[in-house]
């Protein structure tokens, strides 16, 4: 996934919120949903936005789903970030 989809998925408050709460601990869909005033498809919506950024992994765990961060991702785009602080050109 490129950085443009990583920063298009983190733009949205919502799925903010849920990376903050995956940051806390590993959560099921339904542990996520029930802190949001939102129906579980558009949960589930934003659950794979996440993934697709790779922001998310999940794993299964007899009948439930657990989601959480998928640090290295976050690791590569602060290094982007950090790189647009280099070295400025000044011209007197």
């Amino acid at each position: 996934m490129g950085m443009s989809e990583t920063l298009k998925a983190i733009s949205d408050p919502v799925r903010r919120n849920i990376l903050e709460m995956l940051k806390v601990e590993k959560k099921s869909a339904g542990g996520i949903a029930e802190k949001f005033n939102l129906t579980n498809a558009t949960v589930s919506y934003h659950l794979s936005q996440l993934k697709k950024a790779d922001l998310i992994t999940e794993n299964k765990y007899k009948n439930f789903i657990f989601y959480e961060l998928n640090t290295s991702v976050f690791e590569d785009v602060l290094t982007w970030i950090y790189g647009l602080g280099g070295t400025k050109n000044e011209k007197n």
